[in-house]
């Protein structure tokens, strides 16, 4: 799981996830997020890390996580096991981001996708002027030393939502600091730090 500098897209997250729900936070870090839900919302939550401090972490707070890869362990959960199935901050770190969000959405009646947005005016100037890779507060680590391989920009997530025909529910782009800054669209490709966007099958 990629580290942040603030995690204000948590609060987001845990203001959208309805009591009692079931679900499954994937690259879970920590556990902070399922701490978070299980105190505000109650819910059973479980968690796949696949790190093994991060899972050493998340049971020491006694959270139900597993050590396993998006990539490759989603097909071991049935059909419309959880509520919702999370994946913040996480999805530019898997090697294939459109079979991962298929599987959270076979497994999950609704997902929720954070990430930081790579069309952002600080990114395009870094590129433009420096022409190295950047290296911002939502992208803090070099291009050498980061978990990154498949950076997106709000515009193509939203045109592979388009293609696969996944519907959006909620669509938010959010400040450096993961806060909200309002609905995507407009000048939210050029402005937005970050997004974050809720889909449900069709």
């Amino acid at each position: 799981m990629t580290v942040m500098p603030s995690r204000g897209d948590l609060e987001l997250i845990a203001g959208i996830v309805e009591s009692s729900s079931r679900v499954l936070d994937i690259g879970c870090g920590d556990g902070l997020l399922l701490d978070l839900l299980a105190k505000r919302r109650g819910v059973d939550g479980r968690g796949l890390e696949i790190s093994q401090a991060g899972v050493n972490a998340c049971v020491a707070r006694g959270l139900s996580v597993i050590q396993g890869d998006a990539d490759h362990d989603l097909v071991n959960y049935p059909d419309d096991t959880f509520d919702y199935v999370i994946l913040s901050q996480t999805i530019q770190a898997t090697h294939r981001p459109a079979e991962v969000l298929q599987q959270m959405l076979r497994i999950g009646k609704r997902a929720i996708v954070s990430f930081p947005n790579f069309g952002h005016w600080r990114v395009r100037l870094y590129l433009m002027y420096a022409g190295r890779m950047p290296v911002t507060r939502s992208l803090p680590d070099s291009w050498h030393t980061t978990a990154n391989i498949h950076f997106c920009t709000i515009r193509d997530f939203t045109a592979l939502c388009e293609d696969q025909r996944w519907h959006i529910t909620q669509a938010l782009a959010l400040k450096s600091d993961g806060s909200r800054a309002g609905p995507v669209g407009g000048w939210a490709n050029m402005l937005a730090p970050q997004a974050l966007f809720v889909l449900e099958r069709v």
